[in-house]
């Protein structure tokens, strides 16, 4: 993507925007809800049609070569639209059809799918009968039945509940670990820092900051961030003291957090009183870039 721009009347929902995914990487694009990213997502499989800019994936402009870009990659979408009505085992077997998996490698297309997916047991389980996170499994099967070289995910864990987060998790891992390139978006911070390779922070349309997210947390958050808790003024005084001192802070309802807490000379500390140490985030990155929250 190159230089894309897409707005809705006086909205500008994508501005500016350029991204690159390498092979064989999986990128996440993380941001809060109208950051742009379901926007990104729907102009490269041209279900929007960009106002400006080049859009083009593994060698086809779109929307002028959609067609021959959506032969080549699977989606996985945010909503559900599966044909419940139909078994799993029919529902990959239509796809492989429609996306020209040749006739004699059908059913080892579907079966490998069936597999990939954890559903070798529920082949002819009628859709209607899936548990939620066997339908978003069936999503992902869906998308990788004709072997595409470019998996986008829009989204895909939203609304699952946490053990079911975590089965979806070990499934896109696996597509990663085998080489396959993805483009995921995503508002949950573990999501993008335990599956991709690269993150790209978006806010307003843009991408503010892209790198490994060890790399990101390096630059902007540090390791360790030291969390407080208490009355209102208490909090103010302590986000004034260590901004002062050159610490970055950010404020989460009853609490407030001063970033790279490992560099905090013991005499501030000492001065701040007890607080609460934990790991830094991808979202305390995100919220020192833009002073807004991931959510």
């Amino acid at each position: 993507m190159r230089a894309v721009v897409k707005r809705y009347g006086s909205l500008t929902a994508v501005d500016g925007l350029d991204l690159d995914v390498p092979a064989g990487v999986c990128l996440g694009l993380l941001g809060p809800n109208g950051a742009g990213k379901s926007t990104t997502m729907r102009m490269l499989t041209a279900q929007s049609i960009a106002d400006s800019g080049r859009i083009t994936i593994l060698g086809y402009d779109v929307p002028g070569a959609s067609k021959q870009a959506r032969a080549v990659m699977g989606v996985v979408p945010q909503e559900d639209n599966l044909d419940i009505e139909l078994t799993v085992r029919q529902n990959l077997a239509v796809f492989a059809r429609l996306y020209r998996v040749p006739a004699r490698e059908r059913r080892g297309a579907v079966d490998r799918a069936l597999a990939l997916a954890d559903l070798v047991d529920r082949a002819d389980t009628v859709t209607a009968n899936l548990s939620g996170g066997m339908r978003r499994r069936l999503l992902v099967a869906r998308a990788l039945v004709h072997r595409p070289q470019l998996v986008l995910l829009d989204e895909p864990t939203v609304g699952l509940d946490p053990q079911v987060r975590q089965e979806l998790w070990s499934l896109i891992a696996g597509l990663r670990t085998g080489g396959v390139t993805v483009l995921m978006s995503t508002h949950y911070i573990e999501e993008a820092e335990r599956l991709a390779d690269d993150v790209a922070i978006m806010s307003h349309g843009r991408v503010i900051a892209r790198d490994a997210p060890a790399r990101l947390l390096d630059a902007h958050a540090g390791r360790t961030a030291a969390e407080y808790y208490g009355p209102p003024e208490r909090l103010a005084e302590i986000a004034a003291q260590a901004g002062a001192a050159g610490f970055t802070t950010r404020r989460t309802g009853p609490s407030v957090s001063v970033l790279r807490a490992e560099n905090m000379p013991a005499e501030l500390d000492e001065r701040l009183g007890a607080g609460v140490r934990r790991a830094a985030t991808l979202e305390d990155v995100f919220v020192a870039l833009t002073g807004e929250r991931v959510e």
